[in-house]
């Protein structure tokens, strides 16, 4: 193990994926607090024994003592943070995030960030339809991915802590991109397919089809139910990547389209078994 179970975790953000991280690590005997601004997450994780102290201000002992810090924040809340009380973290913490985008995120970060602190990013690939801590749970990164994005300015101690970390929480799959690649990859894999449920849910408001629908639309559209705060925020901060990757879907319906109108049967079956190809490989194994 090459993250040190000695270390303490600050966890600032303890909703849903920050109440993860937790009881993740708590797993293993790491000293978890956290600062969030709901006293009823603080008070829940506790009676829970997902945390072992947390805060709604910002304690000054709680960030000092941290070693590993794990920014469980909106994009520009995160941002937000380090330009206001980067100068409470410890000499020598190691700090990572959860954010969906990183171009427009990491580089901000590492070139406003102090030089004794490190800060390596990483994006879990798991969530659910749900929020807050009530609702986290230790086996939610189980069969996921994760994805470490470093820059040339970052050690390769932290890029190993980082990987041994995503380990740690039960990811699957743990790989390294750099945060271009991480964006043109979750604008498609991700994001488009966010666009495409709300489109989706959104492009006929016909009455009561609730009563007629199938499994297929429900399991088309389970990530409808968004949180749309976040999602903007992603889309706006990915903005390039996304619509690249939306003119690409656009442009692949509108052949299928097409096949339709002209009753390509031949067009329509050969993109059809291309698809269950494709799919196939997405299968977790």
């Amino acid at each position: 193990m090459i993250v040190d179970i000695s270390k303490k975790v600050l966890i600032v953000g303890l909703g849903l994926l920050g109440g993860s991280y937790a009881k993740g690590l708590k797993r293993f005997g790491f000293h978890i607090s956290a600062i969030t601004k709901d006293q009823s997450s603080i008070d829940y994780a506790l009676k829970e024994n997902i945390i072992d102290e947390g805060s709604i201000v910002l304690d000054e002992r709680i960030i000092g003592d941290a070693d590993i810090v794990i920014f469980a924040l909106y994009p520009h809340t995160f941002v937000e943070w380090i330009e206001q009380n980067q100068g409470l973290l410890k000499s020598g913490a190691l700090i990572t995030d959860v954010t969906g985008v990183k171009g427009s995120i990491v580089y901000k970060i590492q070139d406003i960030l102090r030089s004794d602190v490190e800060f390596i990013a990483a994006h879990p690939m798991a969530g659910r339809e749900v929020s807050g801590v009530e609702n986290s749970t230790d086996t939610m990164f189980f069969g996921a991915n994760y994805i470490v994005t470093p820059t040339e300015k970052n050690t390769p101690d932290a890029i190993k802590n980082c990987v041994e970390l995503g380990r740690l929480l039960g990811f699957s799959n743990v790989e390294v991109l750099s945060p271009e690649e991480h964006d043109e990859m979750i604008g498609f894999l991700s994001q488009l397919t966010h666009c495409i449920a709300v489109s989706l849910m959104t492009c006929n408001d016909k009455e009561h089809m609730e009563k007629f629908t199938g499994d297929s639309f429900r399991d088309l559209t389970r990530i409808a139910r968004i949180n749309d705060l976040m999602w903007s925020e992603l889309f706006v901060a990915n903005k390039s990547a996304l619509l690249e990757q939306m003119d690409l879907f656009i442009n692949k319906f509108n052949e299928l389209k097409v096949m339709i109108e002209a009753e390509d049967v031949e067009g329509m079956r050969k993109m059809m078994r291309h698809s269950t190809e494709r799919r196939a490989l997405f299968d977790k194994k």
